[in-house]
């Protein structure tokens, strides 16, 4: 199974966006599977259904941060090169749904009515699936992270 298929499966498991796609990746990033899904679990839902970034993307942050973050408070070169990996990354997610943004994503306006920003999370029904995005969102990530990490060895 490649990260996407994992990345899709863990989802369908019952894990976060975030969790998904980080915690399909613990065989490159060397962190064990319950500390990588405890590390991503807030992002879940645009960070905790706040609806803001997307999970998915949160989640290929945490794992270009554990695979090539810096960690030099002073290194600016550092910073300035990881920075361009982040947005470059995040610009290409952006450029297949127009948005990093969760509530954009999903359809949802902020501070509308059953807006859905609720912190009780959504259960996973067989409607859920039908309706959400997400399945999908989390495997693009992951293959978008996926091919990143492949130019990269």
């Amino acid at each position: 199974m490649n990260h996407k298929e994992y990345a899709m499966q863990l989802f369908k498991d019952g894990y976060n966006c975030s969790q998904a796609v980080a915690g399909a990746f613990t065989d490159v990033t060397g962190l064990d599977f319950d500390t990588t899904v405890k590390l991503a679990s807030s992002f879940g839902g645009g960070f905790g259904r706040l609806r803001e970034v997307c999970g998915a993307v949160s989640g290929m942050m945490i794992v270009i941060g554990l695979c090539e973050g810096y960690n030099s408070p002073t290194d600016a070169a550092a910073k300035k090169e990881h920075y361009e990996k982040v947005q470059k990354l995040a610009g290409e997610f952006s450029d297949i749904y127009g948005s990093i943004i969760c509530r954009e994503l999903l359809g949802i306006k902020k501070n509308e009515p059953g807006s859905d920003s609720s912190p009780v999370p959504s259960l996973r029904t067989k409607s859920y699936y039908q309706k959400r995005p997400c399945v999908e969102i989390v495997g693009t990530a992951a293959e978008i992270l996926e091919r990143y990490l492949q130019m990269k060895i």
